[in-house]
């Protein structure tokens, strides 16, 4: 029998041992590392970032190569939160350790909680946390090449429930923002180069109603990723903060999304792309700045398509642009500040304080493109408060479409926009703008635009209130900028209706019009010239007020300047003038009211019916206007105005005719109570007057001519003639009672106190003065008929002693019966006269003749003559004072009987008994002129 073989004893056997093995291994992977690792970790992150760390427990299987570690919660050295999940799990591969490969399988992370908080120096909590646990340890060495990173391979990562809580301290005002939840997922992730091999995430975020999706490939080495990334309904809260270093408005409102894909690739050079981007911008709300209480800018929606970029070819494309429902507000204050411009003008200003930074590059230049711009919807408000009012534009209903764009500038780029205005009208521009060199080409047509809310505007030019009108505008608009100086044309028409313009201060219309239509219209910017077709004014009316203080209306329009400084473009300036050129101006029922509150009773006239023509007014020579005008004043008379016209503003000459015809002199009466003395009764009154203008001297004859004038009652008047005004008009009537003057004038138009009607007034005056002071000067043209001189006129001559004219004398009596034949009004006062010396001694002689029988010796004579000078001798006391009556009644019966003169035109006054006699011993015997 054989013998049995002894057992080995346990201990030696190598079952035995690997299970020993196996359960130290077990026992040191369930129990021991645990235990180590919820010791270790806390002093590591205490050790090496300062936080105090809490962990609830660490669960690790040797066998399946994982770790289950739950409830870590890290504070920083504040006390607060800053590191933290509910549960974390790892799967290690455990035949990639053999290729020297980390390995992990899989990594689930559930409910993390990560702080990160942006410093105000700009650094982060971890670094900031991590140099103040580590100070004490010697910085690394620059020079040292870097290290590769180890090799480490991640087959997938959950990251589940997440929260990211992001502070910024950076502004004045701190922000956070909590991210949650927050998922990820990635998978097959290596840090070491693979050919084709690449992981792929996939990043889930929210921020409230704010979401964010991040999908695609990613490698480590070389850095690679590619994919989709996308922000939606980003909120103006979130995107304020961040943007609010760079732009210097209040963000208010609006909801942001974002989505683009994108390639990147860190090789030798940073290479980025995007292609296919969309950004959407809703209900956006922005201020000029926090204080305004409204808006300045809001949208609908914003939207552009299509966006590419490329980091290194540097382009940047985008699709069409869009908008939707644009609200703008723009505002100007009072300094002339726009309200979108004021924050930029402050940064400008203190930019300039410092050194502006130099482009060395030397890269190429950027390249972009937008394929188009849509704006449908919109509205725009212009607040203007530098004029003395407030200015209020709002255009709605504006729609605005650009063709493509691009960093190709000289590519003509097709534009077209359209618009009402809140007041009234419409605008619409398009056509094709070039920005570099500058050209445009533009249709534009205006319609029906309320010109009275530009009143702030005008008054700004001229003295203006316009209640009312409309402007129509339609044309073509060419501007080119190619060479200094800008040149461009406009053709076109344009209309100006329903004027109604009156000064700012005052309720009383100034000037009004039905239509004013100019066309066809030329102009050309550069050299200055503009020419008119036909300018046609319709249903005018002009208000004429001269106040109180003798100022006209018209005159209160220009506005003073404070400026001494003299106008640029003067006769040194080099720059050319300004030509202009109307083929035709025609004048359809105009009418001109005239009022005189500077005189009392107030004086008041209208002309109406105005119409007629003016043809080939220019400034450039040589040119030959006529004018073509008629019209009624009152409705009653009729008024004219013809003749020629030369070139304006040279020293062409212009002749001019103005005709009135039964005219109604009544309505002069306050002048006449003025300047005479009496108001006008009765009579009309016709006008013709020739000017002759050269330059700005004019020379003019006025035929005056008033038919059956007839005073009215005294005017108590400073300024009246002191002279007896019936006679002067009564020796300037003819025999059918119809006054006739004529009135040249001369002077300079350039001078502000030369007035034409004042001039023939004052002439007036002069004349009727003359007359009635040397009234028989004014029957000088009767006298001349005679051979004899006015003033002749006034006195005849006697033989001495008696009543017997001498020789010519009764050419006198002739003339002076024609005269008053001719003037019915005109009366003949006589005034007998002796002469004592003369007539004493002819008396004598005769009484002496017939007392000695008819013969008298010259010693007789001599003797008798003698004592009568010497007092020794006399005539009867009635002799002399017989003679004087004798003669004026002899001239009066002469005249009525002889030449037929109407006895009432003839009296006889006191005779004169100290009459001189000339040195023929002829005796003067006077008459005198009256009126009834």
């Amino acid at each position: 029998m054989a013998k049995t073989k002894a057992a080995k004893p346990m201990y030696r056997r190598i079952s035995f041992w690997l299970v020993v093995l196996v359960a130290i291994y077990a026992l040191a992977g369930f129990l021991l590392l645990p235990w180590w690792l919820e010791r270790v970790l806390p002093q590591q992150l205490e050790q090496r970032m300062g936080w105090q760390a809490r962990i609830g427990d660490i669960r690790t299987n040797p066998f399946r190569l994982s770790v289950d570690a739950r409830e870590l919660s890290a504070d920083d050295r504040s006390g607060e939160k800053v590191l933290g999940f509910d549960r974390l799990h790892m799967n290690v591969g455990f035949w990639r350790l053999f290729t020297g490969v980390i390995g992990l399988q899989s990594v689930e992370l559930d409910e993390p909680f990560i702080r990160a908080d942006l410093l105000e120096d700009y650094r982060v909590n971890f670094a900031r946390d991590w140099q103040q646990a580590n100070s004490d340890q010697p910085a690394a060495d620059a020079a040292d090449e870097p290290s590769p990173p180890p090799r480490l391979y991640l087959g997938q990562l959950t990251v589940s429930g997440g929260e990211l809580l992001f502070r910024d301290f950076t502004q004045s005002e701190p922000a956070s923002f909590r991210f949650e939840p927050l998922d990820l997922q990635l998978s097959d992730l290596a840090t070491w180069q693979r050919e084709g091999d690449q992981s792929s995430y996939q990043l889930q975020a929210a921020l409230g109603e704010q979401t964010l999706s991040w999908q695609g490939e990613l490698s480590i080495n070389p850095l690679y990723s590619r994919g989709i990334l996308r922000i939606a309904d980003l909120d103006h809260a979130t995107v304020g903060h961040f943007i609010r270093p760079y732009v210097p408005y209040d963000l208010r409102g609006g909801n942001v999304t974002i989505s683009t894909g994108y390639e990147l690739r860190v090789e030798e050079q940073l290479l980025l792309s995007t292609s296919d981007g969309v950004l959407e911008l809703e209900n956006l709300t922005l201020a000029t700045d926090g204080d305004r209480e409204s808006a300045a800018l809001s949208t609908g929606r914003l939207a552009v398509d299509q966006i590419r970029f490329g980091l290194t070819r540097r382009t940047a494309d985008v699709g069409v642009v869009t908008v939707e429902g644009l609200d703008l507000a723009v505002e100007r204050n009072a300094d002339g500040v726009i309200d979108w411009l004021a924050p930029w003008q402050q940064a400008n200003g203190e930019a300039d304080n410092a050194d502006a930074p130099q482009d060395d590059s030397g890269s190429a230049a950027f390249q972009w493109s937008v394929a188009g711009v849509e704006v449908t919807g919109s509205r725009i408000l212009w607040r203007d408060l530098q004029p003395d009012a407030p200015v209020e534009l709002a255009a709605t209903e504006l729609s605005l479409t650009l063709g493509a764009l691009s960093d190709e500038l000289e590519e003509p780029v097709d534009y077209r926009l359209q618009g009402s205005l809140t007041e009234g009208g419409s605008l619409g521009v398009q056509g094709q703008l070039t920005l570099q060199p500058f050209t445009l080409e533009a249709g534009l047509n205006a319609a029906t635009i309320d010109l009275a809310v530009f009143g702030p505007y005008i008054r700004q030019l001229a003295n203006l209130e316009i209640r009312s009108a409309r402007l129509t505008l339609d044309g073509n608009l060419d501007l080119d900028g190619q060479q200094a100086p800008l040149t461009g044309t406009f053709n076109g028409t344009g209309e100006i209706t329903g004027l109604d313009v009156t000064l700012p201060d005052s309720d009383e219309p100034l000037v009004n019009w039905q239509t004013l239509r100019l066309a066809p219209v030329a102009y050309n910017v550069h050299p200055a010239r503009l020419e008119i077709g036909t300018v046609t004014l319709s249903e005018p009316s002009v208000n004429v007020v001269r106040g109180d203080d003798g100022l006209h209306n018209l005159e209160r329009i220009i506005r003073a300047s404070d400026d001494s400084d003299p106008p640029e473009g003067g006769e040194d300036s080099g720059e050319q003038e300004f030509i202009f050129r109307i083929e035709q101006f025609l004048l359809e029922n105009g009418e001109v009211s005239y009022t005189d509150r500077a005189i009392e009773p107030v004086f008041t006239t209208r002309v109406n019916s105005l119409a007629g023509s003016v043809s080939g007014l220019t400034n450039v020579s040589p040119q030959q206007g006529e004018v073509q005008v008629r019209g009624r004043i009152n409705d009653q008379s009729e008024l004219t105005l013809n003749g020629s016209l030369g070139t304006l503003g040279t020293d062409d000459v212009s002749a001019l005719t103005l005709g009135l015809q039964g005219a109604s002199l009544p309505n002069l009466s306050p002048y006449f109570g003025r300047y005479l003395g009496y108001g006008v009764d009765s009579g009309k009154l016709d006008v013709n007057m020739d000017y002759e203008i050269t330059g700005s001297r004019i020379e003019a004859t006025n035929l005056i001519v008033m038919d059956r004038l007839e005073l009215g009652q005294p005017v108590t008047s400073d300024q009246a003639v002191n002279v007896p005004v019936r006679l002067g008009l009564a020796l300037l009537r003819d025999g059918d009672g119809v006054i006739e003057i004529n009135v040249p004038v001369s002077g300079d138009l350039d001078d502000p106190e030369f007035s034409v009607g004042k001039v023939a007034m004052r002439a007036f005056v002069n004349i009727l003065s003359k007359a009635a002071t040397s009234p028989f000067s004014v029957l000088g043209s009767v006298a001349e008929l005679a051979g004899l001189s006015g003033e002749q006129l006034s006195e005849v001559r006697f033989v001495a002693g008696k009543t017997e004219l001498a020789d010519g004398e009764r050419d006198k009596l002739d003339a002076l019966a024609g005269a008053l034949k001719k003037r019915p009004a005109l009366l003949l006062n006589i005034r007998g006269g002796v002469a004592p010396d003369a007539d004493g001694l002819a008396l004598l002689r005769q009484r002496l003749t017939e007392q000695r029988g008819g013969s008298l010796s010259d010693e007789e004579w001599a003797q008798a003559r003698e004592a009568y000078l010497a007092g020794e001798r006399s005539l009867p006391p009635e002799a002399l004072g017989n003679l004087a009556s004798a003669r004026g009644a002899w001239l009066r019966q002469q005249l009525a009987e002889d030449y037929g003169v109407d006895e009432a035109q003839l009296f006889l006054l006191d005779p004169e008994r100290d009459a001189k006699a000339d040195d023929q011993g002829l005796v003067a015997v006077r008459f005198a002129l009256d009126a009834r």
